[in-house]
């Protein structure tokens, strides 16, 4: 079985429930530490698939990140190779950036911690997104914001960012949100970037406290969407 390639751009940052998703499903991944250093893959061939995860850098930062574009290149390849590719948080935007969209600083402020979204009528008939609720309260740690991309389908938005989640043909997704994350993951976020959560005077102990309330749900929800997400490498 093809592995799935995993482009990480922070430590902290990692597959979280996407791992179950790829072990129920008997597919291994591996990771490409991009923030220490590892080269992103000049092709995904061999590859069953991509993941792009998310990180505190921004699309538009191609000076100071020059992988970005290697990242995109990858994208690319994924998608002309008919493979899947799911992107999250910053990887949504580097997706959606490959694809011909504008990415920039969200004008409306960020979104961090628990923050409601809601689907669009598309995602009731979408392969992944079908059967959940209406409206959802992912975690959410992103200042920026992208269009939809040329061809893609919104899935979802939220008060403050118009497109939440996209499609892009039937194998590419895109997710603003944190649908991946974990208690755990919660904590080691709000650890590592501490200085952020100042600054916006965000509560670090009532955001990671409000994970009790939401996660058993969104578990369950993201088991469904990224097995859902799995499926077609599965069954190459």
């Amino acid at each position: 079985m093809a592995k799935i390639y995993v482009l990480q751009h922070h430590p902290v940052e990692n597959l979280g429930t996407i791992a179950d998703a790829l072990e129920g499903a008997a597919l291994a991944w591996q990771y490409v530490r991009v923030y220490d250093g590892q080269p992103v893959p000049a092709s995904i061939k061999g590859a069953g698939g991509l993941i792009v995860m998310g990180g505190p850098m921004g699309v538009y930062q191609t000076d100071r990140h020059p992988w970005l574009r290697d990242e995109m290149r990858l994208i690319e390849d994924a998608m002309k190779s008919n493979l899947p590719v799911l992107g999250v948080c910053l990887g949504a935007q580097i997706l959606a950036a490959a694809l011909g969209a504008k990415v920039d600083r969200n004008p409306n402020g960020k979104e961090i911690g628990w923050h409601q979204i809601r689907l669009d009528d598309s995602a009731k008939q979408d392969r992944l997104m079908r059967d959940l609720p209406a409206t959802l309260t992912p975690f959410h740690w992103h200042g920026d914001i992208f269009d939809l991309p040329p061809g893609a389908v919104s899935l979802a938005s939220s008060e403050k960012t118009p497109c939440q989640a996209f499609r892009h043909g039937d194998k590419a997704y895109g997710f603003q949100f944190h649908f991946e994350v974990t208690r755990e993951g919660v904590s080691a976020m709000a650890d590592a970037f501490a200085k952020e959560l100042n600054r916006e005077n965000i509560a670090a102990d009532r955001m990671i406290a409000q994970a009790a309330e939401f996660m058993p749900s969104l578990e369950k929800m993201s088991e469904t969407v990224f097995s859902r997400w799995a499926s077609p490498i599965q069954g190459t």
